[in-house]
């Protein structure tokens, strides 16, 4: 669903309720108004003030981005500003990114943008996605700033894909994640990216795995496993967002942080560092 293209308020609210999944009654209780301001607004009878506007946004749950978009339907200006990770007033988030990747070490992890541009990482993940960081490879995988794009590397055949031992269980559950993303987002653009980034793996299976499995085998994450060379490597990842943000940038950024489902892996990591 397109959200972004509806321009006035009324459409833009009713589309983003609906998108929610909430009846007019639901996000009149979120939203701490009646059910009949919730109507009114989205039939143009009722014009609403701007912290209305943030109101209904926060009880939907919209991103910053597209807050401004719906204040600007309403008449306002936009309040939430896209700051520049070099800019001054990012100091604090920069030194935290700083702190969290340092200290992940010596396992992988990775800050990204909405887009899964690499904006940020550790030592350790810059050894993970050289491997599939072929020279051939950079001019597809590399944005206009010179960052990887970690979902293009990953699902590329050429990329990190080439390594990935159960990727029949592996794709499905990433491509189901940046469909997920696309449409939280309500955003056309990343929408359309996230589309251009799927149809670069070619076709996809969503059936079964070929590989059986038992309820008593099964982890509750789905890992990400690697033969490369022969060496078996088995990870899963945590994300973490910033909370309260107020910046389009902070909020739209993320911490992937991965961790080893075994012994193996986690002695593997622990070796390059002492090499290093």
């Amino acid at each position: 669903m397109n959200i972004a293209i509806a321009d006035n308020f009324q459409s833009l609210c009713r589309e983003w309720r609906r998108f929610r999944q909430l009846s007019q009654l639901d996000l009149a209780l979120a939203a701490e108004v009646s059910q009949r301001h919730v109507s009114w607004l989205e039939t143009g009878r009722s014009h609403p003030s701007r912290d209305m506007v943030i109101r209904l946004s926060e009880a939907m749950n919209i991103p910053i981005r597209e807050r401004n978009v719906l204040l600007k339907s309403a008449g306002f200006s936009a309040i939430y500003s896209e700051s520049s990770l070099n800019d001054p007033v990012m100091v604090p988030v920069m030194n935290a990114l700083n702190h969290v990747l340092k200290n992940h070490e010596p396992l992988p992890a990775v800050v990204v943008d909405r887009f899964w541009n690499v904006k940020k990482q550790n030592k350790a993940a810059q050894l993970l996605l050289n491997l599939g960081a072929a020279d051939e490879l950079q001019a597809q995988i590399t944005n206009q700033d010179g960052e990887i794009n970690l979902a293009l590397l990953t699902l590329h055949p050429d990329g990190l894909r080439q390594y990935i031992s159960n990727w029949d269980e592996a794709a499905p559950a990433f491509i189901q994640r940046l469909k997920d993303e696309a449409a939280a987002s309500g955003d056309p653009s990343v929408k359309e990216t996230f589309a251009r980034y799927i149809g670069a793996a070619g076709a996809i299976s969503f059936g079964a795995s070929k590989t059986p499995t038992t309820p008593g085998s099964l982890l509750p994450i789905l890992p990400l496993n690697l033969d490369i060379d022969g060496l078996k490597l088995s990870l899963f990842s945590v994300i973490s967002t910033f909370g309260t943000p107020q910046d389009i940038t902070t909020d739209e950024l993320r911490i992937e942080a991965f961790y080893p489902t075994d012994e193996v892996t986690e002695e593997f990591f622990k070796s390059m560092a002492t090499e290093s």
